[in-house]
């Protein structure tokens, strides 16, 4: 990670005068959904999720799940291609077993994720938005943070913006990897959201994801609903934070978290 991480900021650094000044700040973060925007060219957009939890309860086990330091770096290459680098610095996970009166815990990174995204219309995000996002993540992470295995998938972010009010829609098609950290199975489904911008700095959003997961070991459907809220003080920056509810058995009970973008 830390050789191409270099050389994408060296490539953003030296490359000034492409910078497309003038356009709003449009962070991936937060919620469930994707962005249709790009990067201008020439800077860079840095993410990070400063702390997030996630609870989920299955019969006599409970595991809690926190991560911080959840990175997501942004480089714009032209006007309507961004390069994109993720990666978890920690990940904290607690498994209890009330029947049993067991306890496991385990501290590890997290992999790292590549990504690409193609604007096919309006990079700023404005009216009718978007793009083909395909990504690759590399299993650089420790057990039950990291997947175990590498994985790979399409995201098509949609965007409609209409004053203070935009739609957002991002399908999505994954070669997801095995519950054991050995091989891939197909994975796919959508995120649906309406967003609002409730002042010249404060917007919140409303999301619903599905996602259908084919894994070998079964196959379940995932229901979240979320609720997110960013803040943004000046041009380029925002902190966020938002809650996501699952909304059967196959989802995790809730998730909450919070986090920064800056714009450089």
């Amino acid at each position: 990670m830390g050789r191409g991480f270099v050389l994408l900021v060296a490539f953003a650094a030296a490359c000034p005068a492409m910078a497309d000044e003038g356009r709003d700040l449009c962070p991936d973060r937060p919620g469930l959904g994707t962005p249709a925007c790009t990067v201008e060219p020439g800077r860079i957009v840095f993410e990070l999720g400063l702390a997030d939890w996630t609870r989920e309860q299955d019969g006599s086990e409970r595991t809690d799940t926190i991560l911080a330091g959840d990175a997501l770096l942004r480089i714009g290459l032209t006007p309507s291609l961004e390069a994109q680098v993720g990666w978890t610095a920690i990940g904290h996970i607690r498994e209890r077993d009330a029947a049993l009166g067991t306890v496991r815990q385990r501290t590890r990174t997290g992999d790292v994720t590549l990504a690409l995204r193609q604007n096919l219309r309006n990079p700023d995000g404005s009216g009718f938005s978007i793009a083909a996002m395909p990504y690759a993540s590399l299993p650089t992470g420790g057990s039950g943070v990291g997947a175990g295995d590498w994985g790979a998938g399409l995201l098509v972010p949609i965007g409609i913006g209409a004053g203070p009010v935009s739609i957002g829609l991002t399908p999505h098609v994954d070669a997801a990897v095995d519950g054991d950290g050995d091989g891939r199975h197909l994975a796919y489904g959508t995120v649906a959201g309406v967003g609002f911008d409730l002042s010249d700095t404060v917007s919140v959003s409303t999301e619903i994801s599905f996602t259908r997961d084919r894994d070998p070991a079964g196959h379940a459907s995932e229901w979240l609903a979320g609720l997110s809220a960013g803040w943004q003080p000046d041009d380029d920056s925002q902190w966020d934070a938002g809650v996501n509810l699952g909304l059967n058995r196959d989802s995790p009970d809730f998730q909450l978290y919070a986090g920064y973008v800056r714009r450089f």
